[in-house]
Order: C-alpha cells, then structure tokens, then sequence
C-alpha cells in the first residue's frame, strides 16, 4: 500500500483538504502540556500541529510524501520502516513517557493496531497523554455533483482496500483502547468539516489521488474515462473554471493513555 501512496504523492499533496483550525483547538483543548507531538503517517506534513506544540516528530513509511513535507524549524521528520520496534521508536522518534500527543490522520485503519497502540502507550506521557486519530469522507459540492460523484464513488468499491469500509463506517467496528479524555463522555467520534476550493480539473485531480484509482490503473482500468468526465464537467458548468466549495466532513477519536 506504501507503493500506491508513494506514487501518488504530489497528486496526494495538490488535491487533498487541510484539516481546520477547530479540529486541532479541540484536540489540544485535551492535552495539559504541549511540548511535543508526534504525527505518525505524516504525509505532507500537513496534520502535524507545529503552529500549537513546541515540537514535532512526524514519521512516514513514504520518502516520497516527506520531501513534499513543510519545512519548519520545530519539525523533525523521520523516515520509518514499516514495522517499528520498541527500542528503534525510543531511539528515532521519541523516549518512553515524553509525548503528549500522538496524532493520525486519514491513516489509523492502514495501521497494525496491536503493535502500533503498544509504542503509543510507550511514548506517551502518563495519565494524560492522549492520541487523536481522524479521517475524512466523501466530499459534497452540491446535487448535481454529488449525484455524479456518488455514481462513481459506488462503481469504485471493488478498487479500494478493505480498510475503506473502516473509514466509511466512521472507525465505529474499530478498537481504540484509550479513556475518554477530561470533560467528554467517550472516545468519539466527534464531528467536524474542513473546505478547499476546487475548480473542476483540481476536483477530478483528487480523485485520481485515491488509492481506489491507483488499483484500478494497475488492473488495466481508467476510473476516470471520456465519458465520465464529461458527465461531470456538464453538472460542474462554466467550463470547468469556477471554484466551488468541496465540503468533507471529519470525524476524530481521542483518548488518554490513562494510568496503565
């Protein structure tokens, strides 16, 4: 799966949304410190909340996506293997009890959960270090697109991994072995929307950004053909120049490590 992320990186990088200030108030809201974070499955660096924290270690298995990354002076990034041992992630990424938030957006469902959960308890800071995991849906740009979009989107299912469905279902059948952090009553999910403006050549730049589409490519077959495209540039209008509002609503899971 790191290979259909490492070849679409700058697709990845143009098309995709940014997450909203409200999301990483609230999530910071949950930590009494705010001296580290780390962002684990980076991407471009996007997630990595450096304008809250003081620093940042943020890590992806994709060297592709890490030079497309932000450059700031309070982020670190690392290259990471796959699989992390215990002594590799105190050593590369962080010591044990020194984090105070761990982050994952748009990547928990990809993740060896078991293992990935034993190095966030190691890392984080003890009772209050918390870990906030998110993800996004389909987008909405209004009916006419939608109704195109949904077609597509529903032709497509054969092409995604198994994990899409994770995502689709709101991580609801997915563990999360944390405590609800101070002044919410559960886990989550907690409800947020996050905009980009798009104009039509962007919109369809973004869905060829999925690793549905990188699939589909590889079997021999174009997500996107003449036809398709026309069905939507006709509901798009204005010759596919106006910049319209792409809606994508957020979810987030938050927890604290707790005493154990």
């Amino acid at each position: 799966m790191a290979d259909l992320f490492n070849k679409q990186a700058e697709k990845y990088a143009e098309a995709r949304p940014t997450y909203p200030a409200e999301l990483f108030d609230f999530i910071a809201s949950k930590t009494p410190r705010h001296d580290l974070v780390w962002d684990v499955g980076t991407g471009n660096g996007q997630a990595a909340l450096a304008e809250i924290y003081k620093n940042v270690v943020a890590t992806d298995v994709s060297r592709e996506q890490l030079n497309l990354a932000r450059k700031l002076p309070n982020i670190r990034y690392v290259h990471t293997p796959g699989s992390l041992s215990l002594y590799e992630l105190h050593i590369d990424v962080a010591p044990p009890d020194s984090v105070d938030l761990v982050t994952v957006a748009q990547a928990l469902h990809w993740f060896d959960l078991p293992l990935f959960y034993e190095q966030v308890r190691s890392v984080l800071r003890k009772p209050d270090g918390a870990i906030a995991a998110w993800s996004y849906l389909e987008p909405t740009v209004d009916p006419a697109v939608d109704a195109v979009f949904s077609s597509l989107y529903n032709w497509s299912q054969p092409y995604w991994a198994p994990q899409r469905k994770i995502v689709d279902d709101r991580y609801q059948d997915l563990e999360f072995q944390f405590e609800p952090v101070q002044g919410e009553p559960s886990i989550g999910p907690f409800d947020f929307v996050t905009e980009k403006k798009m104009n039509f050549n962007l919109f369809l730049k973004y869905i060829r950004s999925w690793s549905a589409y990188q699939t589909a490519k590889k079997k021999g077959v174009e997500m996107l053909p003449d036809e398709t495209v026309a069905d939507f540039r006709k509901v798009w209008g204005s010759d596919g120049e106006e910049v319209k509002p792409v809606r994508f609503p957020i979810f987030l899971m938050i927890g604290k490590v707790g005493v154990n």
